[in-house]
């Protein structure tokens, strides 16, 4: 029985992967990469880098996964169905595999964002009323909604208790409506987020004051006069405004202490070559988006070879709380 329970966690294990997989294929087949998925105890969530850019490709990405699940309980139930001769362990292994499966693609499918089922949602309501914000707002108000639903359902059902069930079943679900409830609005301050955004420019939210070194400096030098008295951690490396690279505090810490004072900043800074950069008249929501694809917090401001800025996420994040707390 111990054996067959492990066996049964890693083909569960194995079926939400396939389900974030689903979604992942699909997205990037409409043009939408994935940066990464993440399990955890309340399931899986594939993370993408951009929103989708029509219903269509909203729609297929959502149904992807629960109609993965899907296939794969009905493949476990045709299983369990067509080999009445199994083993009971296997037999209920099996048998609870179908059921899990089946149930987690009809729970996905419940019409609250960020489920799979709210973004399905979403993206009817887009293709009828082609205001994707408005879209949204309604979405995440139903998914709010029914996170209400399943704490305050949880809440009773820990202190009925129907049917002879434990008090855990209902403090689940309270935890369950409680995670919905805040996915949903997190969703939506992200999508107002990225709302905001639009149609601004690098050359209006980057930054001109960031700090700019000579790449013959050492790391002994760049530590003494720019680290320990700005409290800086990233720099721009540039020779007579030309950039050549930029220097991180990770970078630094790639050399020993006492080799500071022999190892010049161009020996050990991220190259322009492999560098990502943002032109002045570039739109900022695809700043962020290379940054959340790229894995990077900071993309310098290039015009014509030289440097005229920085763009950081702290730097958009401050300027979306201002605009914000304005009111704009």
């Amino acid at each position: 029985w111990w054996v067959i329970g492990i066996i049964t966690c890693l083909l569960f294990f194995a079926s939400v992967v396939a389900h974030e997989l689903a979604h992942s294929l699909v997205g990037r087949a409409n043009g939408i990469p994935i940066k990464s998925i993440t399990l955890f105890i309340f399931g899986g969530v594939a993370q993408m880098t951009r929103e989708a850019t029509s219903p269509g490709a909203e729609f297929k990405m959502a149904a992807a996964g629960p109609a993965c699940s899907l296939v794969i309980g009905c493949l476990f139930g045709l299983l369990w169905f067509f080999t009445p001769g199994m083993a009971e362990p296997v037999a209920i292994m099996v048998q609870w595999l179908a059921y899990i499966n089946v149930a987690l693609a009809i729970f996905n499918f419940i019409p609250g964002f960020p489920l799979d089922g709210g973004r399905v949602f979403r993206s009817l309501l887009w293709q009828i009323t082609g205001n994707y914000q408005r879209s949204t707002q309604i979405a995440t108000r139903v998914g709010q909604g029914v996170g209400y639903l399943f704490i305050v359902g949880g809440i009773l059902l820990a202190f009925l208790r129907p049917f002879g069930m434990s008090w855990f079943n209902g403090l689940w679900l309270v935890f369950i409506g409680w995670f919905l409830e805040n996915a949903a609005s997190a969703s939506y301050r992200q999508a107002q987020w990225r709302a905001t955004l639009l149609g601004f420019t690098a050359s209006q939210v980057m930054t001109s004051d960031c700090p700019v070194v000579p790449s013959d400096i050492t790391v002994s030098r760049l530590a003494q006069e720019y680290v320990f008295v700005s409290g800086r951690h990233f720099f721009l490396v540039a020779d007579e405004g030309k950039l050549k690279g930029i220097l991180t505090l990770h970078n630094i810490k790639t050399v020993s202490q006492e080799n500071w004072g022999v190892t010049q900043v161009k020996e050990i800074m991220t190259p322009i070559n492999k560098l990502k950069v943002a032109h002045p008249d570039q739109d900022v929501l695809s700043i962020l988006e290379q940054m959340d694809e790229n894995d990077i917090n900071q993309m310098p401001v290039v015009s014509e070879g030289r440097v005229i800025g920085l763009i950081a996420r702290d730097n958009l994040i401050r300027f979306l709380r201002v605009r914000s707390e304005s009111g704009i």
